[in-house]
């Protein structure tokens, strides 16, 4: 055992009996690593940061905070003791960091035998919204593709056409950190996944969309491997994760779709795949071979035609051969029947309890404003209302009338219709009668103290009005269901929450509602759930419905219209489920290369066959995952997944939306490592956790996330690492450093959480939730977003050069990082939480709450004032901008929270600070200390 020699300068090597070996020590930082340090340190204040440029005055940007409100400890007192703004926009602040890596990050390692270049991450993909230079070849020509190579890698999207292969070296080279003692960048959370580095040509064009933005399609893994056994031997999971259907908008600078609108489709014979940038032609432009089953196939005759010119097109231009996401209108023989209409059926719950919290006004009146937005550019959209109670109420709405009448069924068992004609109607043609019935349906039940709801029979009641052309039943319900058919009984027992038993309140208490589902899917209906309840409403069984008819459950505990939040919360997102232009009577199967196939389906669908779900209406922001598995080895230098929706929207149109996605195989264990998405594969332990939640138990879901972690970095650090023995590292790959930090933050949720204090509709409601966000969505909603506003860099707040809000950087979620003083905003999508320190000085109070001081503010629900001060301005343009910042309808409540009041507030919002230790939960160091536990064997 001889010691290294010729160590650099201020280096020295220590024994580390654990790992039998040297570990080298930076004597001026006190960091380690395992590796010889080849390149040179620069001791600073903050450990491991990079290195100072060779012009530091000249790298630090200087600030001017004019007008800038700052408030911090030392000065605040004599900040305001002026009352001006003078003093404060002179106050010195630390510039934010221009680098993107954690400032207080451990030391690094690296994966012996790489030299220190090859350690290098290649550089992310991009999506940019338009390509520069970027020119089409004439038809009979291959595309350019070292000329365009070059030209993408100047613009940084070498990944996005396949070029930058020869760069595949640093690629496969994955680079090995410690997590031990180090801080996580939560920043990284919103980074692209590791680019899919593909062969040279393997894009018919080098168009920059040939691969899907991460936002419709991913996978945990960027790299195919060859053979199930590798697949195996590595423990990592193989799963698409999708939210096909997202909602578009501009001001995040999303691409639309491209439409193809000539009814040209081109498909494999054999597989019926559909033709993409990754088929390759042959004998002369006239065939060309499918990516996924090899058949050669004729290219159709109009495919080099413009119909609408009349001339010949350039085929190289055409979209499905650029662009990974597309879609076709399709002809007639994708169509069973005519374009059905689109059909909303509301059954609105009229009890004493749904009148007297407001939600049947406000549900009525939020209809009624609506009815110019719901889908209906072709005026066929059709509308029925149901009322239940005891009875069934239904209205008779005739076309041309002023006034509906009511027709009252009191049979719940025998459920049936009073009327064959006039219930469900055409909103343009009934609209006098519609917007009368709502504008005055609240008052028809004010007197009613009828205490019993019979929603089951009222949802079977809309199943007879639309089951014949199909559509959407929204049900808004704000008690038990007690009467009628699917009837329920309260059964939150407090004792069993905490206890192995627990899994029994998240399951459903009657087959009914899933019986019922399946039977709306089988006649393209789906349905949406509202719950309103101030007690227990049994989310785990209504959300039956929701869950295999492709709909969406929404819940509003404790609701009252008189809370203008409540109230707000409620109508603008009705609102926009009612707005949202849903495609109808869709279906979603996915193709992959001969040799992969679908195992398994996790979402709010029914799955109609092996490798086909049923989505009666599909949503938009809604997300699946499918598990994949190896049926034969792999012989192709590349793969192809390709998911096809075809679905009616909303105005008629019979369309199918094409995602294609190319990854590259190998048979390397470390590259399978490398291309892991660590958001992917979190949205995949999710959904498993979710699953074993409800089979099993929640102590066994929380189990399955930790072991699945703890044997991914034990297969990494024995099979990549070599590194054996016990260690007091935990050494994983950089690109998955934040995926133990997720683990840990998806434990500690509310869907998965230890506890007996959670009632059980809350959790339900919150594993709905889980098994439906996009991950755009859903990373925030497992990990909120921290932001320190009292001292806030200057134009935190302000609109940027793109026209956004600029926000805060974002903190790690510890209490360490709150302070007496301050004021900070929690946030996870669903609620906002806005923390106010007992020692906040009069005037920060003043300028935020418009109230005096600390003393006479009041926690909970609560508005901001918008005031005529800048920092107001700023705080309300943050949250105004963290409302609108996700994909989908929901629009958090804002919360206010004193640090030393309101108990049970100030423990909620505490418990979204993830990497502190709470109740029995560990810490996220306490969290890794037994992810390493079990990397080395001992637990």
């Amino acid at each position: 055992m001889s010691q290294p020699l010729m160590l650099p300068q201020g280096w020295e090597a220590r024994w580390d009996p654990q790992s039998s070996a040297y570990v080298y020590v930076d004597q001026n930082t006190g960091r380690s690593q395992w590796e010889l340090p080849t390149q040179p340190t620069y001791p600073s204040a903050h450990p491991s940061s990079s290195p100072p440029p060779a012009d530091a005055s000249a790298a630090a940007p200087a600030h001017t905070r004019s007008g800038r409100r700052h408030y911090p400890t030392a000065q605040i007192q004599q900040m305001y003791a002026g009352g001006g703004y003078e003093q404060s926009s002179q106050a010195t602040q630390q510039p934010l960091a221009p680098t993107y890596p954690d400032q207080n990050a451990a030391p690094q390692f690296f994966t012996p035998g790489m030299a220190g270049q090859e350690q290098q991450q290649p550089p992310q993909p991009q999506y940019p919204s338009q390509a520069p230079g970027y020119q089409q070849p004439a038809y009979g020509q291959q595309p350019p593709v070292d000329q365009m190579s070059q030209q993408f890698q100047q613009m940084n999207m070498a990944q996005k056409g396949g070029a930058g292969y020869a760069d595949q070296k640093q690629y496969r080279n994955v680079q090995t950190i410690n997590l031990i003692g180090m801080q996580p960048d939560v920043r990284g959370l919103e980074a692209p996944p590791p680019p899919a580095l593909l062969p040279p040509n393997a894009s018919v064009t080098q168009s920059p969309y040939s691969q899907p933005d991460p936002s419709y399609q991913r996978c945990t893994l960027n790299a195919m491997p060859t053979t199930q056994s590798l697949l195996n031997k590595s423990k990592l999971p193989l799963a698409l994760v999708m939210a096909p259907y997202r909602s578009f908008r501009e001001s995040d600078g999303d691409i639309p779709v491209p439409v193809v609108e000539d009814s040209v489709i081109a498909r494999c014979r054999r597989c019926r795949a559909y033709i993409n940038p990754y088929v390759k032609f042959i004998e002369g432009g006239n065939r060309w071979k499918c990516c996924m089953c090899g058949l050669s196939n004729e290219v159709p005759q109009l495919f080099d035609w413009d119909q609408r010119e009349g001339k010949p097109a350039d085929r190289w231009a055409r979209k499905e051969l650029n662009h990974s996401v597309v879609e076709f209108i399709a002809p007639t023989e994708y169509m069973v029947r005519p374009p059905q209409p689109p059909v909303y059926a509301f059954v609105i719950d009229v009890s004493q309890a749904a009148v007297q919290s407001g939600m049947v006004a406000t549900a009525a009146r939020t209809i009624l404003e609506s009815l110019d937005s719901i889908p209906n550019a072709d005026k066929r959209t059709k509308i029925a209302i149901i009322a239940v109670s005891t009875s069934l109420h239904f209205f008779s709405l005739p076309a041309g009338a002023t006034e509906a009448t009511m027709l009252v069924v009191p049979d719940l068992t025998d459920v049936f219709l009073p009327k064959p004609v006039d219930l469900l109607v055409n909103i343009d043609e009934s609209r006098a009668a519609i917007e009368s019935l709502l504008s005055r349906l609240s008052d028809m039940f004010q007197d009613s103290y009828t205490v019993g709801n019979a929603l089951g029979s009222g949802l079977q009641a809309a199943f007879q009005l639309v089951g014949k052309i199909g559509g959407k039943i929204i049900a808004l319900s704000a008690s038990l269901p007690s009467l009628g058919e699917g009837a329920l009984k309260a059964r939150d027992d407090p004792k069993l929450l905490g206890t192995s038993k627990e899994s029994s309140l998240l399951n459903s208490a009657s087959s009914f509602y899933k019986t019922f589902a399946i039977e709306c899917s089988s006649k393209q209906v789906s349905v949406d759930m509202f719950l309103f309840s101030a007690s227990y409403t049994d989310v785990a069984t209504l959300s039956a419905l929701p869950r295999y008819t492709a709909g969406q459950t929404y819940l509003y505990p404790g609701f009252n219209a008189s809370r203008a939040e409540d109230a707000i919360k409620f109508s603008t997102e009705f609102g926009k489920v009612l707005a949202m232009p849903i495609g109808l009577e869709g279906v979603i199967r996915v193709r992959a290369t001969r040799g992969i196939r679908l195992s398994a389906f996790y979402g709010n669908f029914f799955t109609r066959s092996t490798d086909l779900v049923a989505l009666p209406v599909v949503p938009l922001d809604q997300n699946y995952v499918i598990e994949l598995q190896l049926e034969d080895d792999l012989k192709a230098p590349f793969v192809v997944l390709q998911a096809g929706i075809l679905f009616t929207t909303c105005y008629g149109e019979r369309r199918i939306r094409v995602i294609t996605q190319a990854m590259p195989t190998t048979d390397n264990i470390g590259e399978l490592y490398a291309s892991a998405d660590p958001t992917a594969i979190a949205s995949y332990l999710t959904m498993k956790a979710v699953e074993k939640s409800m089979t099993s138990s929640l102590d066994d879901a929380r189990s399955l996330v930790t072991n699945n972690l703890g044997t991914m970095l034990s297969i990494y650090k024995n099979q990549v690492t070599s590194a054996a023995g016990a260690s007091a590292q935990l050494a994983v790959p950089d690109n998955l450093k934040l995926l133990p930090l997720l683990c840990c933050a998806l434990v500690k949720h509310v869907g998965l959480r230890e506890g007996a204090q959670i009632p059980p509709d809350l959790r339900s409601y919150a594993q709905a939730l889980l098994t439906t966000l996009p991950t755009q969505a859903l990373v925030p909603y497992i990990h909120p977003r921290f932001y320190s506003l009292h001292n806030m860099p200057a134009d935190a707040g302000t609109i940027g050069e793109n026209g956004q809000v600029i926000l805060p950087p974002a903190l790690n979620l510890t209490s360490e990082r709150l302070e007496r003083h301050g004021l900070f905003l929690i946030e996870d999508g669903q609620n906002m939480f806005l923390w106010v320190g007992h020692e906040a000085v009069p005037r920060l109070v003043q300028d935020v709450f418009d109230i005096p001081a600390y003393s006479d503010l009041a926690g909970g629900k609560a508005t901001l004032p918008v005031l005529d001060n800048p920092f107001s301005q700023r705080v309300n343009a943050i949250i105004a901008k963290t409302r609108e910042l996700r994909r989908g309808v929901y629009r958090p409540h804002l919360y206010i929270v004193k640090s030393d009041a309101e108990p049970a507030l100030r423990s909620w919002a505490l418990s979204l600070l993830v990497e502190d230790r709470m109740d029995h939960m560990s810490s996220y160091a306490q969290y890794l200390t037994t992810v390493k536990n079990k990397v080395n064997g001992s637990s």
